[in-house]
């Protein structure tokens, strides 16, 4: 019963730490956050007008016969993705385009990301390049390889 009563009176503390940590953030001087502003402007001059390309996130698994990729790629045109591989590699590319927004005059808030992504893998097992199926459906980039068997075990001759 004490252990248990020490221990809530230690979480209480911990919990007194934070809101002064916290509070001491809301006493920041006005001028530093300007002066913060600033040199985050003053940072965005470094792309010269070049946005990275935005990351794809994928879910790769296997079945017994199949290795299948999986990519949200919600508001992608089929015409505007790009998929392809290489000495099993996988790599898709494309460009989210967000539509007419010209007559925009102020964004309050702008989180969706428009524009290039891309993303390469090596695939985790080997897969039968010519055996591949890619399907977009309700925004979802379903790729799949059939995976070459390797259940035979070559014993190589040692000269």
């Amino acid at each position: 019963m004490a252990r248990r009563q020490q221990q809530t009176e230690d979480d209480l503390l911990m919990e007194d730490e934070l809101a002064a940590a916290f509070l001491e953030d809301e006493t920041t001087d006005v001028a530093d956050e300007s002066q913060m502003a600033d040199e985050l402007a003053d940072d965005s001059d470094d792309w010269a007008g070049e946005e990275p390309a935005g990351q794809l996130a994928v879910d790769v698994y296997e079945t017994k016969e199949k290795l299948v990729v999986r990519a949200r790629v919600a508001g992608v045109d089929k015409n505007d993705l790009d998929v392809s591989i290489a000495d099993n590699t996988l790599s898709i590319h494309g460009t989210l385009t967000s539509g007419d927004v010209d007559e925009a005059e102020n964004h309050f808030v702008q989180e969706c990301y428009w524009g290039e992504f891309s993303r390469t893998l090596a695939l985790p097992v080997s897969v039968k390049e010519d055996e591949i199926d890619a399907v977009l459906k309700d925004g979802v980039l379903t790729i799949s390889f059939t995976k070459l068997q390797q259940d035979t075990v070559k014993k190589i001759e040692i000269k």
